[in-house]
């Protein structure tokens, strides 16, 4: 791995420009949330900032017939500038997840790289970028799209030249599928088929695992957990740290509308906003709209500034219960499929913390 040397780095924008895009754009409009803790979880109350670590998620580069799954080439170019600026750490994720799981310590600012489905803009624009810029990722491939051929996508060969160049190869299941509604042995299916396409193609058998379209239930994360992965990634706005669910990890996700630099930044350097008896506590709801609260973590400070988005409606209601409980009103029912709340308010140095919940409603 070679990494950005590890130094102090300050995002310096206008005060008006941060507030805009972390309780605007970024809150309000970000493909994702963190997740609610597993109701198996008792997480403990931390006394210091803990640990942790901004992962992105990219998915197609340069293609201007899919603006909302892809990223243009010049921000991306801008994104991998920004982190071998000198400010950041990129670690591949699994010792991310590694250090999530044993205590291990992470750097200030340390940063994980995503891309999920192998199109063949991965190997033609981002490889080659990522590459000189010696910056880690993981790919997670869907196994039954690379075996049909299509050129559209990455073939065995590519993920092997990646793979060989010490390219993490994650698990996205074996055709990209919805998976919420489906039966136990359908998902269990989707998940092995790809396991062992990637250990016959590869040798090894995948670690890490990502969530089609980010969607995922109490039952879900179980069998993905069972199945023996040691980290799975959802597709919501949020900072891993230890405390959290490392089976529910959150992730920026990154396309045109939501690739500009200083978005990236700001998600970059963002802090974790630490919670705790977090409600409901299945993302799959049938009480709609959810009665969404949680319970932050001391080592957070201050509530006031705390402000919450319902992506698609705007700021939500906010009831504080005591010192540190939130509850979040919603006027509204979510309409079927993914929705969304996320949390956001100022740290210290100009930084953010960052919650939220990604929903499936059935």
């Amino acid at each position: 791995m070679n990494a950005a040397s590890f130094t102090a780095h300050r995002f310096t924008a206008l005060r008006w420009v941060t507030v805009a895009l972390a309780l605007g754009v970024l809150a309000g409009q970000a493909p994702g949330a963190a997740v609610a803790q597993s109701a198996s979880q008792s997480p403990t109350p931390m006394m210091a900032e803990p640990q942790s670590a901004t992962i992105f998620a990219y998915s197609r580069f340069g293609d201007d017939e899919l603006p909302s799954s892809s990223i243009r080439v010049d921000q991306f170019e801008a994104h991998l500038r920004e982190l071998t600026s000198g400010g950041y750490l990129v670690l591949p994720l699994s010792e991310i997840a590694d250090a999530l799981r044993t205590g291990k310590s992470l750097p200030d600012r340390a940063v994980g790289i995503a891309i999920d489905d192998a199109h063949i803009s991965v190997y033609r624009e981002a490889w080659p970028r990522l590459q000189a810029a010696g910056l880690p990722f993981t790919l997670f491939i869907a196994s039954d799209t690379i075996d049909r051929a299509r050129t559209t996508h990455m073939n065995w060969e590519q993920v092997r030249e990646l793979a060989g160049a010490g390219v993490e190869i994650g698990n996205v299941t074996a055709s990209f599928a919805h998976l919420m509604d489906q039966e136990p042995a359908y998902v269990v299916g989707q998940i092995e088929r790809a396991n062992e396409r990637i250990q016959g193609e590869l040798g090894r058998k995948p670690k890490l695992f990502a969530y089609p379209y980010g969607e995922y239930g109490n039952v879900l994360r179980d069998m993905v957990e069972a199945s023996g992965f040691i980290a799975a990634f959802g597709l919501h706005s949020g900072v891993a740290y230890p405390g959290g669910d490392r089976f529910a990890l959150p992730r920026f996700s990154l396309n045109e509308q939501l690739g500009s630099i200083e978005r990236f930044r700001l998600a970059a350097q963002a802090l974790p906003l630490p919670v705790l008896e977090v409600t409901p506590r299945d993302m799959r709801i049938d009480a709609n709209p959810p009665a969404f609260g949680f319970t932050t973590d001391p080592v957070v400070g201050d509530l006031d500034n705390l402000a919450c988005f319902a992506v698609g409606y705007g700021r939500a209601q906010i009831e504080r219960i005591g010192e540190r409980r939130v509850e979040v009103r919603l006027a509204e029912p979510f309409p079927p499929g993914r929705a969304r709340i996320n949390c956001t308010m100022p740290a210290a140095e100009g930084r953010w913390r960052w919650f939220g919940a990604q929903f499936y409603v059935p």
